[in-house]
């Protein structure tokens, strides 16, 4: 665990991949338990110690999370996800090349992807800076954990809107940087599979082969936000991981 801002009311650390923010069936250590513990030890704290859990990230996900120290922050910060005044910048490694290239065309800057499985050829924004915007309606299997994108409104589907850039161009793969307008579960994930861009490492969502860390290659790179007591702007950015791959894009 890397703490990378603290004070009295918020603390944020970049989570490394294969930790689990809250508790689940695993049973297994959390990141909450970590940050936790680091308080206690830090400042001498005696008794149990205070913190709340703001927002979460998907187990094989790294970077990015923030806690809260005190209730008034916790009770705060909630309202302000809720609100969508946090700005969260994600980063991606996926495929230079879609694997569905014959079934998707990538709609310029505004307009809702269509898919059209007649057309080949379609091409994703190759220069750096490029960027469209993906619309879809997503729909959740409770039971297999996993999200689905339509094209349009289905019964129980909520709308999904997220922002995609090109930022680096590898050999073989893309790092693309998201911006998300919604808060969907696995979002990013289900959203970039749809057009043919599986996450490196997401077999979940459809990537040929898994990271040797178990990791996928997602990373919350940055948070901005007004501090939710002293009303300072704050403003983190998480390093990537160790997977050799990142190193790639630094």
């Amino acid at each position: 665990m890397e703490v990378l801002y603290e004070d009295n009311h918020v603390i944020i650390v970049n989570k490394a991949p294969g930790e689990i923010v809250q508790g689940d069936k695993t049973g297994d250590r959390t990141l909450a338990d970590d940050v936790k513990a680091y308080i206690k030890e830090k400042y001498n704290k005696p008794g149990e110690v205070f913190l709340g859990t703001v927002h979460r990230l998907d187990r094989p996900v790294s970077g990015v999370v923030v806690f809260a120290r005190t209730s008034k922050a916790l009770t705060r910060l909630n309202e302000m996800f809720r609100r969508g005044d946090v700005n969260k910048t994600y980063h991606a490694i996926v495929p230079l090349i879609s694997e569905r290239a014959h079934s998707v065309q990538i709609p310029t800057v505004g307009e809702p992807l269509t898919l059209i499985s007649e057309r080949p050829n379609c091409t994703w924004p190759t220069q750096v800076g490029e960027f469209v915007t993906l619309t879809h309606f997503l729909t959740r299997d409770e039971k297999r954990n996993k999200a689905f994108a339509h094209n349009q409104e289905v019964r129980g589907a909520k709308r999904a809107v997220l922002d995609l850039k090109v930022l680096k161009n590898g050999e073989r793969t893309r790092l693309v940087e998201v911006r998300l307008h919604t808060g969907r579960h696995h979002q990013i994930r289900c959203q970039l599979s749809t057009i043919g861009f599986p996450i490196r490492g997401d077999l979940k969502y459809g990537a040929p082969r898994s990271n040797p860390d178990g990791s996928i290659c997602l990373h919350a790179r940055h948070i901005a936000f007004v501090h939710p007591v002293s009303q300072q702007e704050i403003a983190v950015t998480a390093p990537y991981p160790t997977l050799s791959i990142w190193k790639n894009f630094e």
